[in-house]
């Protein structure tokens, strides 16, 4: 496993940035965009993809291509840019049973991109893996995510970051007080 693989592991996995997973504050945030665009550039540009030789590396792969742009561009179109290469990553993981021989918290994010993805056969599949792996917080969630796919789609709340159209149905959605933001509500 190279040292880059096992840094950014260490890394995401610190309490320094774990406490920050999912309420991200503009300063972590540019210091992930400063530590690590450099090498997002580079796994976007599939210059990463050896990584995928490992379960560690298709962790990290995808924490680069899934996390961490939603940490270096929260509230562009940017930030979803390489959601999908995560997911390729996550199938290959799966199908490879790499996720079998990782920590349960590393397969929480090992997992991730298929609950970000807008494809309804990713989704199901994070439910599955969630449920089957016995990670119920990361289920619930998955389910969440899941239902707000079969109703919509896509996801509502990335709209206006994606420049698309909200739909009457979406409109009513985001005004009320069941609507999903994302984990865009970084502290200010």
């Amino acid at each position: 496993m190279t040292s880059e693989i096992n840094d950014l592991i260490d890394y995401w996995y610190s309490d320094e940035i774990s406490r920050y997973w999912f309420n991200s504050t503009e300063l972590i945030d540019q210091q992930i965009r400063q530590r690590y665009l450099t090498l997002w550039q580079s796994a976007r540009d599939g210059k990463l993809d050896h990584w995928m030789q490992s379960a560690e590396g298709c962790l990290a792969l995808v924490i680069v291509l899934d996390q961490l742009p939603l940490n270096m561009f929260r509230g562009q179109a940017e930030s979803f840019s390489t959601e999908q290469q995560g997911v390729k990553v996550a199938h290959y993981a799966i199908n490879k049973g790499f996720d079998q021989s990782i920590q349960k918290q590393q397969q929480a994010f090992l997992y991730m991109p298929l609950m970000h993805s807008e494809n309804i056969q990713d989704q199901d599949l994070a439910v599955s893996c969630f449920e089957k792996m016995g990670l119920e917080e990361n289920a619930k969630f998955a389910r969440h995510h899941r239902d707000i796919i079969i109703r919509f789609g896509r996801f509502p709340h990335r709209n206006v970051i994606l420049n698309r159209k909200n739909s009457e149905q979406e409109r009513t959605y985001l005004a009320s007080s069941e609507a999903f933001m994302g984990w865009d509500q970084s502290e200010k």
